[in-house]
């Protein structure tokens, strides 16, 4: 459980972001408890809705240093990891960084890039590293990649192979405002150029601590009962092409727990694992009678297959 103080900037946290993405308190939530799960988050909506704003509001909050990518059909690997120019001075090459060493990665509309250069991220998504030119160079610590996706109809979009799309923790949909919020924005103008105003509620440095503290959240044998009941449900059902792997199992065990130390509470309960299970499971799940991955409706109705016992 984060002690009172640590607490109360969670707590600070959640409050300016909700000041800044208005009436989106839950996606608010599952992109911090995203980030304290040391992993990555994937927005996916129509353009316009706030995305790119969450990515930054987070970033500023927290203290962290951010780049931003736009992705574009022309886009090389090299443009995301950096490249080597000669320096005649010392006659040797010297490598230049690219926006991937950064705490927070906004790869802002990914699927607009090819699919050689969507794999630029794969080694250092899972692995928190880049090998380029036979040498491996480490990402700072905390690494977090927000990307944000258009919808796959919208025309010039790639889509994300089944391996990309396994290297985010999560999935969420900001979804359009309700009427109250959206009427805020436009009495007010938008609130993006609140941004540079807002102060850092803490700083990489108490963020690290802050993760371990979230992974060694209690979960007791009878939850863990469950979690395996709903992953194995998924493996069964004739709902999906395939079900969920291990790895998306400890997945869901990060955020449950994650989500959990948000609510300064400390042990995972089963509607901790229901609340967060859409955003791991989603894209990770495509339905046996069409082409698209699940949607929450659809694991709405496995959990309610699911006695909790």
């Amino acid at each position: 459980m984060p002690s009172t103080e640590m607490k109360s900037t969670i707590v600070d946290v959640i409050a300016a972001a909700n000041k800044i993405i208005l009436g989106k308190d839950e996606q608010i939530r599952l992109a911090l408890a995203c980030l304290l799960a040391r992993g990555h988050l994937l927005i996916e909506d129509l353009p316009g809705v706030g995305k790119t704003t969450l990515a930054h509001t987070l970033a500023r909050l927290l203290g962290l240093q951010f780049s931003r990518i736009q992705f574009t059909s022309d886009m090389l690997p090299a443009d995301v990891i950096g490249i080597s120019v000669f320096d005649r001075e010392r006659s040797e090459f010297k490598f230049l960084p690219g926006a991937l060493f950064s705490h927070v990665l906004l790869a802002d509309e990914i699927n607009r890039a090819t699919p050689k250069t969507q794999s630029a991220l794969l080694e250092a998504m899972e692995e928190r590293q880049v090998t380029t030119e036979g040498e491996t160079r480490p990402l700072p610590d905390p690494f977090f990649v927000i990307a944000t996706q258009n919808p796959s109809s919208q025309i010039g979009t790639f889509p994300l192979p089944e391996s990309q799309l396994d290297r985010f923790l999560l999935r969420i949909e900001l979804g359009y405002p309700d009427r109250q919020a959206e009427r805020t924005l436009l009495e007010s103008g938008g609130r993006r150029e609140q941004l540079p105003e807002l102060a850092a509620c803490f700083s990489p440095a108490q963020l690290i601590p802050l993760q371990k503290q979230a992974a060694a959240i209690h979960v007791s044998s009878a939850l863990l009962d469950y979690v395996q009941t709903l992953i194995e449900a998924t493996r069964h059902s004739p709902m999906f092409v395939h079900g969920l792997s291990p790895r998306a199992a400890l997945a869901l065990l990060a955020v449950a727990r994650a989500w959990t130390f948000i609510d300064n509470r400390s042990m995972v309960l089963p509607e901790d694992v229901q609340a967060v299970l859409p955003s791991v499971a989603c894209h990770r799940l495509r339905l046996a009678n069409s082409a698209n991955h699940a949607r929450p409706e659809d694991i709405a109705k496995l959990i309610h297959a699911i006695p909790v016992t």
